[in-house]
């Protein structure tokens, strides 16, 4: 008589054996055989047979513990002895390279499936093949990875972000609808006045914005090699690595270069930036102290306290060659770091200049921006759903992982700021233009 573990072990391989057979077919562009329908229906027939006996046989299971522990008193387990604690981690595995492994395991033909791994739920026949579908990455390991991409890097960490909970796929942020800080205006339409004792008193309210966040999806592979599969500490490495380097590329991406059309609005392309034109006869390619000067008066000042420079690497020997002129000679304005507090950054204005991939070339927009990235809003879900296949790169004894995160996000402003007193509006965040 078979196990419940033997009946399950069982069903998977059958559906596997089916899965196979509709992508073989899918891959050819044609439909089943005479044939193959007649032995996909017998597969389908033994599926329903084992089904049974697996009902049975955890309904006779269930009764026979149910008659068992009406006969006898409970157990009370002592909660100082630690039984329950040993058990809980008896559940978990020892390591996320552990997990990868098992994962593997229970992809390939007639593999067993690990007791601790849990199973996706099928929405169709492909989803309920293990190298079709996968697994879930545990809760702990997937906030681990998930914290990694978050904690690291330069510029997610400075979002203002927050984790959807339950079936939310999206959120609404209610913000000042606040375009200038003119009387009247400020936060939307408050108004105060000094008056004298009696005088007629005028109402005012302010006005509210409302900045809808829907989630996008996001994916993300890694490949392991066969060899790689047979160390769990550098599969790890390398699952993890590969995660949190190309999530960070991509989200960061996003926040700057973003077209808000199935992915989060980036900084470039909202309303709220503020651009700032070369200067007259300014040669093309160069950033010069007077574009940094102008960048940085245009920048809320209640913004410089959390406020970095974004360049693009290409900028940095324009940026160590400027000097401000002071009668014939110059002072340099772009401080490279003074000690171990400044590393690893050199100063710009006092704040710190992060170079990374997403910005333009020198000389294009976007070079060079002034941002407070406390004030771009971005939701997640939380969770990463997680599948793998052998089959992808079969060829190669490779596996892929692949990862999904659900995210989006825009700048709180929906407009720059026109200041109380002047005309330049202001943001936070601010751009040079092209320098052709």
């Amino acid at each position: 008589m078979r196990t419940i573990t033997q009946l399950k072990e069982d069903i998977q391989i059958l559906v596997k054996k089916l899965g196979d057979m509709r992508s073989l077919c899918v891959s050819e562009n044609r439909d089943p055989s005479k044939e193959e329908r007649a032995i996909a229906n017998q597969y389908l027939e033994e599926v329903q047979e084992l089904e049974a006996a697996l009902d049975l046989e955890e309904r006779a299971q269930a009764t026979l513990e149910r008659v068992k522990k009406g006969s006898k008193a409970p157990d009370k387990p002592n909660p100082d002895d630690g039984t329950t604690q040993r058990q809980a981690d008896k559940d978990k595995f020892a390591s996320r390279g552990e997990f990868f492994q098992a994962v593997i395991r229970a992809c390939k033909p007639g593999g067993t499936v690990d007791p601790r791994l849990s199973t996706r739920a099928a929405s169709g026949l492909s989803e309920s093949v293990p190298s079709d579908g996968g697994f879930l990455v545990e809760p702990e390991m997937a906030s681990q990875l998930l914290a990694n991409v978050w904690d690291t890097g330069e510029i997610l960490p400075k979002v203002n972000k927050v984790t959807l909970t339950g079936n939310k796929t999206g959120m609404k942020f209610n913000g000042l609808d606040e375009t200038s800080r003119a009387n009247g205006s400020r936060a939307g339409g408050i108004l105060s006045y000094w008056a004298d004792e009696a005088d007629e008193k005028t109402a005012s309210k302010p006005k509210f914005r409302q900045i809808q966040l829907d989630l996008n999806k996001l994916i993300g592979l890694c490949y392991a090699t066969d060899e790689l599969l047979g160390d769990a500490s550098a599969l790890a490495q390398v699952i993890e690595n590969g995660f949190k380097s190309e999530f960070d590329f991509k989200i960061t991406d996003a926040i700057i270069n973003g077209t808000g059309a199935g992915m989060p609005l980036g900084i470039l392309n909202s309303g709220c930036i503020v651009s700032v034109g070369k200067e007259a006869g300014q040669v093309a390619n160069t950033i010069v102290y007077e574009n940094v000067n102008k960048m940085w008066s245009r920048l809320m000042a209640t913004s410089r306290p959390n406020s970095i420079w974004v360049i693009n690497q290409d900028c940095e020997p324009q940026l160590n060659s400027m000097s401000l002129a002071v009668g014939t000679g110059g002072v340099p304005v772009y401080m490279p770091p003074g000690g171990l507090n400044d590393s690893p950054y050199s100063k710009l204005m006092g704040r710190p200049v992060v170079p990374i991939e997403q910005c333009a070339t020198v000389g294009d927009t976007g070079d060079i921006m002034l941002c407070d990235f406390s004030k771009y809003r971005m939701i997640d879900k939380g969770g990463i759903k997680n599948d793998v296949s052998i089959h992808v790169r079969f060829i190669y004894d490779e596996s892929v992982f692949r990862f999904v995160l659900r995210i989006d996000g825009q700048p709180e402003l929906g407009s720059a700021i026109t200041p109380y007193k002047g005309t330049n509006t202001l943001s936070h965040f601010v751009k040079l233009d092209a320098r052709d």
